[in-house]
């Protein structure tokens, strides 16, 4: 039932329609009407669709509509739809409903948090009804929504080039001018793009959230002090978004209690999911993105308020952290922030390069890197140093998003040849992380180091030995050990700084312990395992006489 009538809007008026007037949804409908764009708006409750005509109606043109029919006949052929609704089954009911006056030719925009798989499936079956469906990542929250955010499309070139200017029109500029929106590939690309972006900003939360708690248990700071130094970060290569505002939370006063605000926040921290769908796809595709999954859990440990209460009988049995030069302190805690956001982006690269292979998606990692650069959460001063790693390996192996095809089959056919991938100090020995099924290779598998990639093999295989990080992080990694060891030491959880860590010496190692879990393995589940010797994959009669087989 609605709560206003509208006259009907005059036919073919507007250049795109915006379903959901929620803050997101009325707010992209603003910066659409800023920038010259005749804009259809409609809520399944009218008032909300008033209240942007009452308070914001001199922005631009809106075309307001109380009937979906009238909505979709103000829309200019071939129509385009942008919906704003939440993720999940009302997405797909408001596709239904809406796609019930389109005509083959028009499109629709997704523009919430959508699960990939679910754009994956919503592209198919509107494809079949003649439709374009583009899923859309948007980063930046309600002010990057009115002032440019950073925008993740998926979808086909066709669809692209008819919504890509519209888009770009709105989206959030760089300081060298280039807008944050960039077409990534086809289907569920963008909503995966975008649900890495918030995984690396799970991570990028906690380890901010850990430098905290770590100066101020070890100085006796007040948060206002935090503040500062927070503040005097925001001006070496730390700088970024998230270091930014952490200065405006800890300078906060409560008008309440006259306490600092982060003292009277519940420390539980909530989750959407876009954390968990990150893991759970790093997981599905053998990419190790520990720190991600590490801020993940920690959000989960805060909530775990009996598992909590019942902890505090546990005996502490941590040394008081005996502070003798407070600057240096800052500063290694400043240097292991550094190392370890490095490790936390490199990871959720990795994962997006994984999914492409994986998927058969073309994704330029530069491109990724550059529209990240403004209006999104995670924006970051060496996202720049990102983009030109990325740019440069393509330009020395040829085009980077062709690339992702052949990696797949380079990797496959180096295991078939060699039985097993091989190691180096930029890469890891993946056999653990191949599942149950030995001797296959995962989309996340890594053979070739950052300087010397070739053929169709990932440009860039770990972002942390490309020259520039390289060179960052290894003067940053003796303060992240003395960091971790004193954090261990005090009895202060610190399960991301400590995750990132033991990832720079996993991949840096020349040799893992996990050739004992899969002799392990072998010994229990008959699972085989490759020599480091010779071709092929070898099993040994454990409950016989001990002698090794080839695998059958």
């Amino acid at each position: 039932m609605t709560d206003i009538s509208f006259a009907a809007p005059s036919p073919t008026t507007a250049d795109i329609g915006v379903i959901g007037m929620g803050v997101m949804g009325s707010r992209l409908a603003r910066n659409l009407a800023r920038h010259g764009h005749a804009v259809g708006i409609y809520n399944v409750t009218t008032a909300k669709t008033q209240a942007v005509l009452d308070e914001h109606g001199d922005e631009g043109t809106f075309v307001p509509a109380a009937e979906l029919a009238d909505f979709v006949a103000s829309l200019t052929r071939p129509r385009v739809v942008l919906i704003m609704v939440v993720a999940g089954p009302i997405t797909d009911e408001v596709i239904g409903n809406v796609k019930e006056f389109l005509e083959p030719g028009d499109i629709i925009i997704d523009g919430g948090n959508s699960l990939y798989t679910d754009t994956i499936r919503r592209e198919k079956e509107l494809r079949e009804d003649g439709l374009l469906f583009v899923g859309a990542g948007v980063s930046g929250g309600a002010e990057g929504a009115l002032h440019g955010p950073s925008i993740m499309p998926g979808c086909s070139d066709e669809a692209y080039g008819r919504v890509g200017p519209m888009l770009e029109s709105i989206a959030a500029k760089a300081d060298d001018g280039e807008a944050c929106c960039t077409h990534i590939s086809t289907d569920g690309s963008g909503h995966y793009v975008k649900m890495v972006h918030n995984g690396i900003e799970y991570a990028d939360m906690q380890l901010i959230a850990e430098a905290y708690s770590l100066l101020r248990g070890a100085l006796e700071l007040e948060p206002a002090a935090l503040a500062e130094v927070f503040r005097a970060w925001n001006t070496t290569e730390l700088e970024s978004y998230l270091i930014e505002i952490t200065a405006e939370v800890l300078d906060q006063v409560d008008a309440e209690t006259g306490k600092p605000l982060v003292d009277v926040i519940l420390d539980q921290a909530g989750q959407k999911g876009t954390g968990r769908w990150t893991v759970q796809d790093a997981l599905d595709l053998g990419v190790p993105v520990t720190g991600i999954a590490e801020a993940t859990f920690a959000r989960a440990l805060s909530s775990s308020v009996p598992q909590r209460e019942a902890g505090q009988e546990l005996a502490a049995l941590a040394e008081a952290w005996q502070v003798d030069d407070a600057d240096a302190v800052t500063e290694d805690v400043r240097k292991a922030l550094y190392a370890s956001k490095v490790v936390a982006y490199s990871q959720g690269f990795d994962q997006i390069y994984a999914a492409a292979v994986e998927y058969d998606w073309q994704i330029d990692l530069a491109a990724v890197a550059k529209i990240w650069r403004e209006g999104c959460i995670i924006r970051a001063a060496f996202l720049d140093e990102i983009a030109a790693a990325y740019a440069g390996a393509a330009k020395r192996t040829g085009n980077q998003a062709a690339d992702l095809h052949g990696a797949a089959e380079a990797n496959d056919a180096k295991v078939s040849r060699d039985g097993a991938g091989t190691t180096n100090e930029a890469s890891v020995d993946d056999e653990s992380a191949a599942g149950e099924h030995s001797g296959t290779s995962t989309p996340g598998a890594r053979t070739e180091d950052a300087e010397g990639s070739s053929g169709g093999e990932n440009p860039v295989p770990l972002l942390l030995a490309a020259r520039h990080f390289r060179e960052a992080v290894e003067e940053c990694i003796p303060a992240l050990r003395r960091v971790v060891a004193q954090a261990a030491l005090a009895g202060v959880p610190v399960p991301a700084f400590a995750a990132s860590l033991a990832y720079y010496d996993g991949v840096r190692a020349k040799r893992l312990p996990a050739a004992l879990i899969q002799g392990q393995r072998d010994f229990f589940g008959s699972h085989t395992y490759a020599r480091i010797d010779k071709p092929g994959m070898f099993h040994t009669q454990w409950a016989e006489d001990g002698t090794e087989v080839p695998a059958s």
